[in-house]
Protein backbone atom coordinates (compact mmCIF):
# COMPACT_ATOMS: atom_id res chain seq x y z
CA UNK A 1 0.00 0.00 0.00
CA UNK A 2 1.48 3.42 -0.57
CA UNK A 3 1.54 5.65 2.38
CA UNK A 4 -0.87 8.70 2.25
CA UNK A 5 0.69 12.04 2.33
CA UNK A 6 1.20 14.77 4.91
CA UNK A 7 -1.58 16.58 3.40
CA UNK A 8 -3.70 13.36 3.82
CA UNK A 9 -2.91 13.49 7.35
CA UNK A 10 -4.14 17.72 7.52
CA UNK A 11 -7.75 17.00 6.35
CA UNK A 12 -8.11 13.27 8.22
CA UNK A 13 -10.23 14.57 11.09
CA UNK A 14 -13.18 14.56 9.15
CA UNK A 15 -15.32 11.09 10.61
CA UNK A 16 -18.64 10.38 9.10
CA UNK A 17 -20.98 7.26 10.13
CA UNK A 18 -24.19 6.67 7.57
CA UNK A 19 -26.00 4.17 8.55
CA UNK A 20 -24.02 0.96 9.45
CA UNK A 21 -20.71 1.84 7.67
CA UNK A 22 -17.92 4.40 9.02
CA UNK A 23 -15.68 6.18 6.50
CA UNK A 24 -12.64 7.87 7.69
CA UNK A 25 -9.98 10.59 6.42
CA UNK A 26 -7.00 9.55 8.48
CA UNK A 27 -3.21 10.18 8.91
CA UNK A 28 -0.32 7.62 9.95
CA UNK A 29 0.21 8.75 14.15
CA UNK A 30 3.36 10.14 15.27
CA UNK A 31 5.14 9.96 17.98
CA UNK A 32 3.62 10.98 21.58
CA UNK A 33 5.44 14.00 22.81
CA UNK A 34 6.18 13.66 26.45
CA UNK A 35 4.76 16.43 28.37
CA UNK A 36 8.36 18.42 29.39
CA UNK A 37 6.95 21.92 29.10
CA UNK A 38 5.23 24.63 31.07
CA UNK A 39 1.89 24.43 32.62
CA UNK A 40 0.43 26.97 30.21
CA UNK A 41 0.86 28.43 27.09
CA UNK A 42 3.19 31.21 26.19
CA UNK A 43 2.18 34.30 24.17
CA UNK A 44 4.70 35.02 22.08
CA UNK A 45 5.22 34.09 18.65
CA UNK A 46 8.20 32.23 17.54
CA UNK A 47 10.56 32.77 14.59
CA UNK A 48 11.54 30.78 11.76
CA UNK A 49 9.71 28.01 9.34
CA UNK A 50 7.82 25.73 10.38
CA UNK A 51 8.96 21.62 10.37
CA UNK A 52 8.38 19.28 7.74
CA UNK A 53 7.57 17.00 9.81
CA UNK A 54 3.31 17.52 10.90
CA UNK A 55 2.93 13.62 12.61
CA UNK A 56 2.95 14.99 15.61
CA UNK A 57 0.24 17.61 15.89
CA UNK A 58 -1.83 15.18 13.05
CA UNK A 59 -1.19 12.11 15.71
CA UNK A 60 -3.08 14.83 18.82
CA UNK A 61 -5.64 15.93 16.38
CA UNK A 62 -6.31 12.06 15.38
CA UNK A 63 -6.30 10.79 18.75
CA UNK A 64 -8.64 13.54 19.31
CA UNK A 65 -10.63 12.56 16.79
CA UNK A 66 -11.34 9.14 18.00
CA UNK A 67 -12.22 10.41 21.59
CA UNK A 68 -14.86 12.56 20.21
CA UNK A 69 -16.22 9.96 17.88
CA UNK A 70 -17.03 7.84 21.02
CA UNK A 71 -18.41 10.93 22.78
CA UNK A 72 -20.78 12.02 19.80
CA UNK A 73 -21.65 8.35 18.72
CA UNK A 74 -25.39 7.00 18.65
CA UNK A 75 -25.99 3.22 17.20
CA UNK A 76 -29.06 5.01 15.84
CA UNK A 77 -27.68 8.25 14.41
CA UNK A 78 -25.47 9.31 11.65
CA UNK A 79 -22.37 11.54 12.58
CA UNK A 80 -20.60 13.87 10.69
CA UNK A 81 -17.87 16.32 11.88
CA UNK A 82 -14.45 18.35 11.01
CA UNK A 83 -12.33 17.15 14.22
CA UNK A 84 -9.74 19.67 12.54
CA UNK A 85 -12.13 22.11 12.91
CA UNK A 86 -12.67 21.18 16.54
CA UNK A 87 -9.10 21.18 17.37
CA UNK A 88 -7.72 24.02 16.01
CA UNK A 89 -10.86 26.14 17.29
CA UNK A 90 -9.84 25.06 20.70
CA UNK A 91 -6.27 25.41 19.74
CA UNK A 92 -6.32 28.91 19.60
CA UNK A 93 -8.68 29.49 22.57
CA UNK A 94 -6.03 27.36 24.35
CA UNK A 95 -3.43 29.57 23.84
CA UNK A 96 -5.48 31.77 26.30
CA UNK A 97 -5.38 29.36 28.91
CA UNK A 98 -3.54 29.07 31.90
CA UNK A 99 -2.75 26.92 35.32
CA UNK A 100 -5.43 24.25 35.86
CA UNK A 101 -7.37 25.53 32.52
CA UNK A 102 -4.50 24.86 29.88
CA UNK A 103 -3.72 21.16 31.76
CA UNK A 104 -7.40 20.24 31.57
CA UNK A 105 -7.57 21.40 27.49
CA UNK A 106 -3.63 20.01 26.87
CA UNK A 107 -4.61 16.08 27.92
CA UNK A 108 -8.17 16.31 26.33
CA UNK A 109 -6.50 17.25 23.38
CA UNK A 110 -3.10 15.87 23.86
CA UNK A 111 -0.60 18.79 22.78
CA UNK A 112 2.89 19.11 22.49
CA UNK A 113 3.29 21.00 25.89
CA UNK A 114 6.53 22.83 24.41
CA UNK A 115 5.45 26.51 22.61
CA UNK A 116 7.88 26.48 20.35
CA UNK A 117 7.14 23.14 19.04
CA UNK A 118 3.11 23.59 18.78
CA UNK A 119 3.52 26.70 17.38
CA UNK A 120 5.39 25.72 14.35
CA UNK A 121 3.34 22.63 14.13
CA UNK A 122 0.03 24.51 13.53
CA UNK A 123 1.63 27.17 11.49
CA UNK A 124 3.53 24.57 9.20
CA UNK A 125 -0.22 22.63 9.04
CA UNK A 126 -2.49 25.22 8.14
CA UNK A 127 -0.01 26.81 5.51
CA UNK A 128 0.16 23.04 3.82
CA UNK A 129 -3.81 22.77 4.07
CA UNK A 130 -4.59 25.91 2.20
CA UNK A 131 -1.16 25.27 0.01
CA UNK A 132 -3.17 24.21 -3.02
CA UNK A 133 -1.54 21.55 -3.77
CA UNK A 134 -4.16 18.81 -2.68
CA UNK A 135 -5.72 18.07 -6.55
CA UNK A 136 -8.73 19.04 -4.95
CA UNK A 137 -10.18 22.40 -3.62
CA UNK A 138 -9.53 22.41 0.34
CA UNK A 139 -8.78 25.25 2.59
CA UNK A 140 -9.98 26.44 5.78
CA UNK A 141 -9.79 29.73 8.00
CA UNK A 142 -9.34 30.97 11.51
CA UNK A 143 -10.70 34.10 12.52
CA UNK A 144 -10.74 36.17 16.31
CA UNK A 145 -13.93 37.66 16.68
CA UNK A 146 -13.44 40.36 19.88
CA UNK A 147 -15.77 43.28 21.37
CA UNK A 148 -14.88 46.42 20.20
CA UNK A 149 -13.79 48.14 23.39
CA UNK A 150 -12.04 44.76 24.91
CA UNK A 151 -8.81 45.25 26.37
CA UNK A 152 -7.70 42.09 24.51
CA UNK A 153 -3.88 40.91 25.50
CA UNK A 154 -2.09 42.37 22.41
CA UNK A 155 0.66 38.64 22.93
CA UNK A 156 -2.45 36.17 22.59
CA UNK A 157 -4.06 38.20 19.58
CA UNK A 158 0.07 38.25 18.55
CA UNK A 159 0.31 34.40 18.83
CA UNK A 160 -2.61 33.32 17.15
CA UNK A 161 -2.76 36.18 14.40
CA UNK A 162 1.02 34.66 13.71
CA UNK A 163 0.73 30.95 14.45
CA UNK A 164 -2.98 30.20 13.24
CA UNK A 165 -3.10 32.56 10.71
CA UNK A 166 -6.09 34.29 12.27
CA UNK A 167 -7.73 37.54 11.31
CA UNK A 168 -9.27 39.55 14.28
CA UNK A 169 -11.98 41.78 13.82
CA UNK A 170 -13.94 44.05 16.28
CA UNK A 171 -17.72 43.69 16.13
CA UNK A 172 -20.15 44.98 19.20
CA UNK A 173 -21.85 42.39 21.40
CA UNK A 174 -22.53 44.48 24.08
CA UNK A 175 -24.90 47.03 21.48
CA UNK A 176 -25.00 44.63 18.73
CA UNK A 177 -25.33 41.26 19.57
CA UNK A 178 -27.90 40.09 16.30
CA UNK A 179 -25.16 42.45 14.16
CA UNK A 180 -22.19 40.43 15.16
CA UNK A 181 -24.12 36.87 14.73
CA UNK A 182 -24.94 37.54 11.57
CA UNK A 183 -21.72 38.68 10.46
CA UNK A 184 -19.93 35.96 11.65
CA UNK A 185 -22.19 33.77 10.22
CA UNK A 186 -21.84 35.24 7.04
CA UNK A 187 -18.43 34.82 6.59
CA UNK A 188 -18.30 31.39 7.51
CA UNK A 189 -21.12 31.07 5.00
CA UNK A 190 -18.49 32.67 2.67
CA UNK A 191 -15.36 30.37 3.64
CA UNK A 192 -17.88 26.91 3.59
CA UNK A 193 -19.13 27.90 0.10
CA UNK A 194 -22.47 28.43 1.58
CA UNK A 195 -22.58 24.90 3.09
CA UNK A 196 -21.87 25.95 6.57
CA UNK A 197 -25.36 28.41 7.44
CA UNK A 198 -26.11 29.87 11.22
CA UNK A 199 -23.48 28.62 13.11
CA UNK A 200 -24.22 30.39 15.61
CA UNK A 201 -28.24 30.25 16.53
CA UNK A 202 -29.89 33.14 18.31
CA UNK A 203 -29.37 33.77 21.78
CA UNK A 204 -26.06 32.60 21.91
CA UNK A 205 -24.36 35.76 21.96
CA UNK A 206 -25.63 38.35 24.28
CA UNK A 207 -23.64 41.46 26.17
CA UNK A 208 -21.28 39.59 28.16
CA UNK A 209 -19.80 38.07 24.68
CA UNK A 210 -16.42 38.68 25.15
CA UNK A 211 -14.90 37.08 22.13
CA UNK A 212 -15.68 34.27 19.35
CA UNK A 213 -13.16 31.88 18.00
CA UNK A 214 -13.88 30.43 14.44
CA UNK A 215 -12.35 27.93 12.34
CA UNK A 216 -14.43 26.69 8.78
CA UNK A 217 -12.72 24.16 6.60
CA UNK A 218 -14.03 23.34 2.94
CA UNK A 219 -13.29 20.09 0.74
CA UNK A 220 -14.34 19.34 -2.85
CA UNK A 221 -13.10 16.65 -4.72
CA UNK A 222 -13.75 14.54 -8.00
CA UNK A 223 -13.41 11.19 -7.59
CA UNK A 224 -9.86 9.70 -9.20
CA UNK A 225 -12.42 6.92 -11.08
CA UNK A 226 -15.89 8.27 -11.09
CA UNK A 227 -19.02 6.25 -11.07
CA UNK A 228 -20.82 5.84 -13.93
CA UNK A 229 -24.07 7.54 -13.53
CA UNK A 230 -26.35 5.45 -15.48
CA UNK A 231 -25.22 2.44 -12.89
CA UNK A 232 -26.81 4.06 -10.13
CA UNK A 233 -30.23 2.41 -9.53
CA UNK A 234 -32.45 2.28 -5.77
CA UNK A 235 -31.30 -0.78 -3.86
CA UNK A 236 -31.75 -2.27 0.12
CA UNK A 237 -30.07 -0.71 2.26
CA UNK A 238 -30.53 -2.10 6.17
CA UNK A 239 -29.99 -0.12 8.71
CA UNK A 240 -29.31 -1.18 12.35
CA UNK A 241 -32.55 -3.27 13.28
CA UNK A 242 -34.93 -5.47 11.35
CA UNK A 243 -35.87 -2.34 9.03
CA UNK A 244 -35.01 -2.14 5.12
CA UNK A 245 -35.09 1.52 3.21
CA UNK A 246 -34.13 2.25 -0.43
CA UNK A 247 -31.06 4.40 -1.43
CA UNK A 248 -29.56 5.50 -4.78
CA UNK A 249 -26.49 2.69 -4.93
CA UNK A 250 -23.78 4.01 -6.87
CA UNK A 251 -21.86 1.30 -8.52
CA UNK A 252 -18.41 0.94 -10.43
CA UNK A 253 -17.86 -3.04 -11.91
CA UNK A 254 -16.09 -2.80 -14.65
CA UNK A 255 -12.19 -4.10 -15.69
CA UNK A 256 -11.44 -0.32 -14.35
CA UNK A 257 -12.84 -1.09 -10.85
CA UNK A 258 -9.38 -1.09 -9.06
CA UNK A 259 -9.01 0.49 -5.38
CA UNK A 260 -6.84 -0.59 -2.15
CA UNK A 261 -8.78 -2.86 -0.60
CA UNK A 262 -8.47 -5.36 2.41
CA UNK A 263 -10.72 -8.42 3.72
CA UNK A 264 -10.19 -8.60 7.29
CA UNK A 265 -10.94 -9.32 10.69
CA UNK A 266 -14.59 -9.03 10.17
CA UNK A 267 -14.13 -5.90 8.20
CA UNK A 268 -14.13 -4.72 4.65
CA UNK A 269 -11.68 -1.76 4.08
CA UNK A 270 -11.39 0.35 0.82
CA UNK A 271 -10.25 3.09 -0.03
CA UNK A 272 -11.06 5.77 -2.73
CA UNK A 273 -8.86 8.31 -4.01
CA UNK A 274 -9.79 11.61 -4.94
CA UNK A 275 -7.86 13.51 -8.41
CA UNK A 276 -4.59 14.17 -7.30
CA UNK A 277 -4.07 11.36 -5.16
CA UNK A 278 -3.32 13.20 -2.17
CA UNK A 279 -7.03 12.69 -0.71
CA UNK A 280 -8.86 9.29 -0.33
CA UNK A 281 -11.76 8.42 1.52
CA UNK A 282 -11.45 5.63 3.57
CA UNK A 283 -13.87 3.01 3.84
CA UNK A 284 -14.73 0.61 7.08
CA UNK A 285 -17.24 -1.63 6.20
CA UNK A 286 -18.50 -4.44 9.55
CA UNK A 287 -19.44 -7.59 7.49
CA UNK A 288 -21.62 -8.67 9.97
CA UNK A 289 -22.81 -7.21 13.77
CA UNK A 290 -23.63 -3.74 14.71
CA UNK A 291 -21.42 -0.73 13.69
CA UNK A 292 -21.62 -0.72 17.27
CA UNK A 293 -18.74 -3.77 17.61
CA UNK A 294 -16.56 -2.08 14.89
CA UNK A 295 -16.49 1.18 16.72
CA UNK A 296 -15.22 -0.53 19.82
CA UNK A 297 -12.44 -2.03 18.40
CA UNK A 298 -11.62 1.32 16.10
CA UNK A 299 -8.24 2.99 17.59
CA UNK A 300 -5.26 4.35 15.64
CA UNK A 301 -2.82 1.23 16.33
CA UNK A 302 -5.77 -1.28 15.06
CA UNK A 303 -6.94 1.30 12.14
CA UNK A 304 -3.03 1.32 11.20
CA UNK A 305 -3.02 -2.12 10.81
CA UNK A 306 -6.42 -2.60 8.42
CA UNK A 307 -4.39 0.08 6.26
CA UNK A 308 -1.31 -1.90 6.11
CA UNK A 309 -3.15 -4.93 4.60
CA UNK A 310 -4.19 -2.76 1.69
CA UNK A 311 -3.69 -4.10 -1.75
CA UNK A 312 -4.76 -2.41 -4.85
CA UNK A 313 -7.02 -5.23 -6.40
CA UNK A 314 -10.06 -5.75 -9.17
CA UNK A 315 -13.16 -4.43 -6.57
CA UNK A 316 -16.62 -4.42 -7.78
CA UNK A 317 -18.13 -1.54 -5.32
CA UNK A 318 -21.01 -0.49 -4.46
CA UNK A 319 -21.55 3.00 -2.21
CA UNK A 320 -24.32 4.86 -1.84
CA UNK A 321 -25.24 8.52 -2.31
CA UNK A 322 -25.94 10.66 0.27
CA UNK A 323 -25.85 14.10 2.07
CA UNK A 324 -25.69 14.96 6.08
CA UNK A 325 -26.30 18.34 7.87
CA UNK A 326 -24.88 17.82 11.32
CA UNK A 327 -25.20 20.60 14.17
CA UNK A 328 -23.55 20.01 17.70
CA UNK A 329 -23.14 21.68 21.03
CA UNK A 330 -20.04 20.69 22.61
CA UNK A 331 -19.83 22.04 26.25
CA UNK A 332 -21.00 18.89 27.97
CA UNK A 333 -19.16 16.52 25.52
CA UNK A 334 -15.54 18.60 26.00
CA UNK A 335 -16.23 18.44 29.77
CA UNK A 336 -17.03 14.64 30.12
CA UNK A 337 -13.33 14.28 28.05
CA UNK A 338 -11.76 15.74 30.87
CA UNK A 339 -11.84 19.81 30.15
CA UNK A 340 -14.49 21.25 32.47
CA UNK A 341 -12.80 23.46 34.19
CA UNK A 342 -12.72 25.93 31.06
CA UNK A 343 -16.79 26.10 30.49
CA UNK A 344 -16.76 26.67 34.90
CA UNK A 345 -16.59 29.90 37.30
CA UNK A 346 -13.04 28.37 37.71
CA UNK A 347 -12.08 29.03 34.03
CA UNK A 348 -8.95 30.49 33.85
CA UNK A 349 -8.37 32.25 30.56
CA UNK A 350 -5.87 34.82 31.82
CA UNK A 351 -3.72 34.46 29.14
CA UNK A 352 -6.61 36.57 26.66
CA UNK A 353 -7.56 39.15 29.50
CA UNK A 354 -8.41 40.28 33.07
CA UNK A 355 -7.71 37.78 36.05
CA UNK A 356 -8.51 34.47 36.39
CA UNK A 357 -12.06 33.51 36.46
CA UNK A 358 -12.86 36.42 34.34
CA UNK A 359 -14.01 34.74 31.57
CA UNK A 360 -15.02 31.20 30.63
CA UNK A 361 -16.11 29.42 27.70
CA UNK A 362 -19.75 29.46 26.86
CA UNK A 363 -20.52 27.19 24.36
CA UNK A 364 -18.54 25.17 21.50
CA UNK A 365 -20.74 24.52 18.35
CA UNK A 366 -19.67 22.97 15.73
CA UNK A 367 -21.51 22.31 12.16
CA UNK A 368 -20.90 20.11 9.47
CA UNK A 369 -22.10 19.13 6.12
CA UNK A 370 -21.33 16.35 3.10
CA UNK A 371 -22.63 15.21 0.51
CA UNK A 372 -21.37 12.71 -1.67
CA UNK A 373 -22.00 11.41 -5.37
CA UNK A 374 -20.77 9.81 -9.12
CA UNK A 375 -18.16 12.90 -8.98
CA UNK A 376 -16.81 12.88 -5.71
CA UNK A 377 -17.34 14.57 -2.29
CA UNK A 378 -18.25 17.93 -1.17
CA UNK A 379 -17.71 18.62 2.79
CA UNK A 380 -17.51 21.62 5.23
CA UNK A 381 -17.31 22.33 8.60
CA UNK A 382 -16.74 25.06 11.22
CA UNK A 383 -16.18 25.81 14.85
CA UNK A 384 -17.32 28.89 16.98
CA UNK A 385 -16.08 29.06 20.07
CA UNK A 386 -17.97 31.82 22.44
CA UNK A 387 -16.05 33.47 25.65
CA UNK A 388 -18.17 35.25 28.00
CA UNK A 389 -16.97 37.69 30.56
CA UNK A 390 -18.73 35.99 34.01
CA UNK A 391 -21.02 38.53 35.76
CA UNK A 392 -22.57 38.51 39.07
CA UNK A 393 -24.58 35.60 39.61
CA UNK A 394 -28.01 35.09 39.38
CA UNK A 395 -30.45 33.88 42.53
CA UNK A 396 -31.80 30.60 41.64
CA UNK A 397 -35.50 31.63 40.53
CA UNK A 398 -37.91 29.77 42.69
CA UNK A 399 -41.24 27.43 41.72
CA UNK A 400 -44.25 27.65 43.00
CA UNK A 401 -46.36 24.88 41.50
CA UNK A 402 -49.65 24.24 43.32
CA UNK A 403 -50.13 20.59 42.45
CA UNK A 404 -52.17 19.33 45.60
CA UNK A 405 -53.90 20.49 48.46
CA UNK A 406 -53.98 23.84 49.51
CA UNK A 407 -55.19 26.64 51.55
CA UNK A 408 -56.28 30.10 50.25
CA UNK A 409 -57.33 33.32 52.07
CA UNK A 410 -57.98 36.88 50.92
CA UNK A 411 -56.83 39.72 53.16
CA UNK A 412 -57.23 43.24 53.41
CA UNK A 413 -52.97 44.25 52.49
CA UNK A 414 -52.79 47.05 55.02
CA UNK A 415 -54.37 46.11 57.78
CA UNK A 416 -53.83 41.83 57.44
CA UNK A 417 -57.35 41.39 58.38
CA UNK A 418 -58.67 37.90 56.48
CA UNK A 419 -61.70 38.69 54.75
CA UNK A 420 -62.04 35.19 53.18
CA UNK A 421 -60.13 31.67 53.91
CA UNK A 422 -60.62 28.06 51.82
CA UNK A 423 -58.97 25.01 50.98
CA UNK A 424 -58.72 23.32 48.13
CA UNK A 425 -58.76 19.51 48.20
CA UNK A 426 -59.75 18.71 44.33
CA UNK A 427 -60.12 21.95 41.90
CA UNK A 428 -62.55 19.51 39.85
CA UNK A 429 -65.49 19.17 42.13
Amino acid sequence: MKSLTTLLAIFVPCILVAGGAAYYLLAPPGPDHENTGDNSPGTNPPDGAGPQNLGELVNASNRFAFELLDALSNPDDNLFFSPYSIFTALGMTYEGARNRTADEMRSVLHFPADNQTRWSLFKALIEKLNSGDSGCNLSTANALWIQQDFDILAGFVNTVRSNYKATAENVDYVNAAEEARVRINTRVEDQTNGKIKDLIPGGILDGNTRLVLTNAIYFKGSWLREFNQNLTKEMDFHPAGSTTVKVRMMARKDDCSNFSFADTDGIQVLEMPYAGQKLSMLVLLPKSGSIGSLENQLTLAKLEEWRGKLKEQRVDVYFPKFELETKYFLKDNLSSMGMPRAFSGSADLSGIAGEPGDLYIKEVIHQGFVAVDEKGTEAAGATAVVVELRGPAEPAVPVFKADHPFIFLIQDRETGNILFMGKVSDPTK
